[in-house]
């Protein structure tokens, strides 16, 4: 298991290393930070851009820069923020717990709706219920996030009045974007959970558990739900990641104060030490569940473990 683990985590370090040397390079191709930041009055000289460039530290050759990143992110310093010049690891702790949060909710909401109903959906095959499902999947697939998020704000705020449009108060704020994320994923993971119960539950160890008299109910959730578990746990491992990386739309519909808010307005500011930061913690996010799943499955089935 040990050797198991350390290969894993070469991997990790590696696909991070990569990662942040890509973003690194890709956002000065972008433009001049110095150039969107001048305030001078008059005419802009190449003396004024000098000046800033030498400030924030821009002036130095691409892999200075990105040595000094990297021993940044080994001491947790990722520099000052261009714009306002405070601790970008004082704004990535502030955003970090937002996003998190608003992505476990999501995330639980749709793993608590989708199994049952992926459940139902497998052992009614072909009936009623069984095409309900299926169509609800179908929609739920067919919106883009940015538009339901407008949607339910347009409905349930600006409409009904029932919930805050914007921000992140109580736990009324995360219940329209929670639903935003939940709805899409539930959609995706209904058809996983009724497609892998559909395989297991024409297994020969269900029949048997069938024969022995036991129950609906501990023949579908303690032994066929129970084989299904590498399939889900790996697609709701790597979706979770994804969410993370995909939520950025919905934290600008809804003003939310998590990781994806600060990237956007990074990137208009071209604010080089946020952006590395916000993308760097999250390739470590994705890269860290990742790596959880991995020992999931060592742990779940030994022969992965072997191999």
């Amino acid at each position: 298991m040990a050797g198991f683990l350390v290969k894993r985590l070469l991997q990790a370090i590696f696909v991070v290393i990569a990662i942040t040397l890509l973003v690194s390079f890709a956002i000065r191709l972008t433009g001049d930070p110095a150039v969107t930041m001048f305030q001078g009055g008059g005419s802009m000289t190449e003396d004024d851009l000098a000046r800033i460039r030498a400030a924030l530290g821009t002036d130095k050759p691409f892999f200075v820069q990105y040595f000094d990143f990297l021993k940044g992110i080994l001491t947790l310093d990722f520099g000052r923020s261009f714009v306002g010049g405070t601790q970008v690891s004082t704004l990535i702790g502030n955003a970090i717990p937002a996003t998190l949060m608003l992505a476990f909710v999501s995330m639980a909401i749709s793993i608590v709706l989708s199994i049952p109903l992926g459940i139902m959906a497998a052992t009614s095959r072909g009936k009623g219920l069984d095409q309900a499902i299926r169509i609800f999947s179908l929609i739920g697939l067919s919106f883009p996030n940015f538009w339901l998020a407008t949607m339910l704000v347009l409905l349930f705020s600006i409409t009904l009045g029932l919930l805050p449009p914007s921000g992140m108060g109580g736990i009324e704020s995360y219940i329209m974007p929670g639903a935003t994320m939940a709805i899409i994923l539930t959609a995706t993971n209904v058809r996983l959970v009724r497609t892998t119960m559909l395989d297991t539950l024409q297994s020969q160890y269900v029949m048997v558990a069938r024969a022995k008299g036991l129950s609906e109910t501990k023949v579908l959730y303690k032994h066929a739900l129970r084989n299904c578990a590498i399939p889900l746990i790996t697609y709701f491992g790597l979706q979770f990641g994804g969410l993370l990386g995909g939520i950025v739309v919905i934290e600008r519909v809804f003003n939310w104060p998590g990781l994806g808010t600060l990237a956007f307005d990074a990137v208009g500011a071209r604010d080089y030490p946020v952006l590395q930061a916000v993308i760097t913690v999250l390739s470590l996010l994705i890269v860290g569940i990742n790596l959880l799943v991995d020992i999931a499955y060592g742990l779940i089935d030994p022969r992965i473990r072997t191999e």
